[in-house]
């Protein structure tokens, strides 16, 4: 069993930044075992993939954030961080970590390949 917990959230003007944490714990598993995905869901929009980082250090993320969001993990802490910077209204969001536990070597952007997810952390975004 993994517990993943958001935080880092908040209300940012557009162009500012913002830096959410997923902590995890549970029996047996650190991030030194599992990937990591960041995922976000705005009112009335499906769940999307942001990006993620594998347990072995491979990094993918979405058109949508390439090159204002980048992730980071302190396996001595057990917590994997994604930085968002440049933010826009269309960021905001509920966003979400998820942990996959069954490919330590590849980033999936489906929802369906992680079997933990924490609880969601708000960014808002104004204009």
């Amino acid at each position: 069993q993994v517990q993943l917990v958001e935080s880092g959230g908040g209300l940012v003007q557009a162009g500012g930044s913002l830096r959410l944490a997923c902590a995890a714990s549970g029996r047996a598993f650190g991030t030194q075992v599992i990937t990591i995905g960041w995922f976000r869901q705005a009112p009335g929009k499906e769940r999307e993939f942001v990006g993620g980082v594998s347990w072995s250090g491979n990094r993918y993320y979405a058109d949508s954030v390439k090159g204002r969001f980048s992730i980071s993990r302190d396996n001595a802490k057990k917590t994997v961080f994604l930085q968002m910077n440049s933010l826009k209204s269309e960021d905001t969001a509920v966003y979400y970590c998820a942990a996959d536990r069954r490919h330590p070597t590849v980033v999936y952007s489906t929802t369906g390949e992680y079997d933990y997810w924490g609880q969601g952390t708000q960014v808002t975004v104004s204009s």
